[in-house]
């Protein structure tokens, strides 16, 4: 059986990677390919690790694949490499062979501050909240609350930073007027009373596309008692800007009342809207990032009335949202997608269900691909997997038998941070010519062993 998978492999790689790498190697004297047949071969390269190196072949090639609207296409196409997790104390656990991109990992890894060192002293006191496209969140609060300090419980010193070139760019306050509208928030968990996490800077088109790589917005939120509270940063314009709230009476209607904790958690993205759950998933709490506005779903009938359940919503293809809802004994999965009545509303409608070999923990999703934490399962062993709802293949992530790690999904390389003056940082700007973060992992990656394509 060893044999056939080796088999395999070269029959699917082979024939699509080699006559690129081996035109530019001969560099052949007849008609060059046609930049536009280049750019249909190189969108069907699996991994950005392959790009890399077909890239490396010659200077047409290499060429095509740096071009940025090219690189645009390639990650929307194929989404963001997933490379491991980065938890709250900032230990990062890079993806393991044999997945296809645990070199890159290995090379983040090594290349990467996730100490966080280079951040404003005591570096110690920041604590990672959030993780999107390489870029990390953190914020210090006091060890304790008091009179005195409890509304940096409230709002906490925010920092954005690269941890692979060191940059990093800190928040200013949020201003007085919108301070002063939060009114009695609960709390959220480890004694913060507000929910802080990246966000895209929004927008579908090419000029979205592109703000993305130097852009990126932060949004703060806090569940009142009387309402929901939230405001945005974006980093083009350096400000902040209050989203229009929601009275409890729209949010919790029909459900228990408020006690000292917040009603809304178990935060998800898919396609440009953040999805929160209820306790008992009675509601989705939904935040639509191209509007600024929140508003209020319906869950799947699967999901509905079950205590702690394990969700994750995924990309399911065509702008529709996925969602995986785990069953209470941990043994099945069932599958629904969010599909457009005509345009004019929408329904969510079972798709699959699946049955798991052992029991599973969802540990969230990234893209098109949930992420499973699944425990003694005689063929894979204990560890971290992936679940592709377009192929519907299960791939290892990692391997964990002591204990399942609990983080933030780190996935793609950093966009580039260098562009944007106000980034601190105690190196010079890289020159225009020298590689992105992308290119210089994947790079260095490349000249390890090559990873193992299943």
């Amino acid at each position: 059986m060893a044999g056939g998978a080796a088999e395999e492999r070269q029959t699917r790689w082979v024939p699509l990677l080699e006559p690129i790498l081996e035109h530019g190697r001969q560099e052949m004297a007849s008609l060059p390919i046609p930049d536009e047949l280049l750019v249909d071969i190189f969108l069907r390269l699996p991994t950005p690790i392959d790009l890399v190196r077909a890239s490396a072949a010659c200077i047409s090639f290499r060429r095509v694949a740096v071009d940025r609207s090219f690189i645009r296409r390639y990650r929307k196409l194929h989404g963001p490499p997933l490379l491991g997790f980065l938890d709250r104390q900032k230990v990062f656990y890079p993806a393991m062979a044999p997945h296809p991109l645990a070199s890159a990992a290995n090379a983040v890894a090594l290349a990467a501050d996730f100490s966080f060192s280079f951040l404003p002293a005591p570096a110690s006191d920041w604590v990672v909240q959030d993780v999107r496209d390489g870029r990390v969140l953190l914020d210090r609060t006091p060890q304790y609350a008091t009179d005195s300090t409890r509304h940096l419980f409230v709002f906490p010193e925010l920092v954005v930073c690269d941890p692979l070139h060191r940059r990093y760019l800190l928040l200013p306050p949020i201003p007085h007027d919108l301070a002063a509208s939060v009114d009695d928030p609960l709390w959220t968990d480890r004694f913060r009373y507000c929910e802080i996490f990246l966000a895209p800077p929004g927008g579908d088109d090419e000029e979205a596309s592109a703000a993305e790589e130097t852009s990126f917005s932060v949004i703060w939120m806090a569940q009142c008692t009387t309402e929901l509270v939230a405001s945005v940063f974006w980093s083009s314009t350096g400000q902040w800007r209050a989203i229009s709230s929601m009275s409890c009476s729209d949010l919790f209607s029909g459900l228990l009342p408020l006690t000292g904790s917040h009603h809304f958690s178990w935060r998800q993205y898919s396609y440009g809207c953040f999805y929160w759950v209820t306790d008992w998933r009675e509601r989705l709490l939904v935040l639509d990032t191209q509007t600024m506005e929140f508003s209020i779903a319906e869950p799947p009938p699967e999901a509905r009335g079950l205590p702690c359940v394990d969700i994750a919503i995924v990309e399911a293809g065509e702008g529709m949202p996925g969602m995986f809802v785990l069953s209470e004994d941990a043994v099945y999965l069932d599958y629904t997608i969010r599909r457009s009545n005509c345009g004019s509303s929408s329904q969510w409608q079972h798709e699959k269900t699946f049955s798991l070999d052992s029991k599973c923990s969802v540990m969230g999703a990234v893209g098109r691909h949930l992420l499973l934490y699944q425990l003694g399962n005689p063929s894979l062993g204990a560890g971290c997997f992936l679940l592709d709802v377009k192929t519907l293949q299960l791939e290892r992530l990692l391997v964990s038998n002591s204990s399942r790690p609990y983080g933030h999904i780190y996935s793609n390389f950093p966009p580039s941070m260098l562009s944007t003056p106000a980034i601190s940082s105690g190196v010079e700007k890289k020159g225009a010519g020298e590689e992105t973060p992308e290119q210089g992992c994947a790079a260095a990656s490349s000249r390890e062993q090559s990873p193992c394509l299943e």
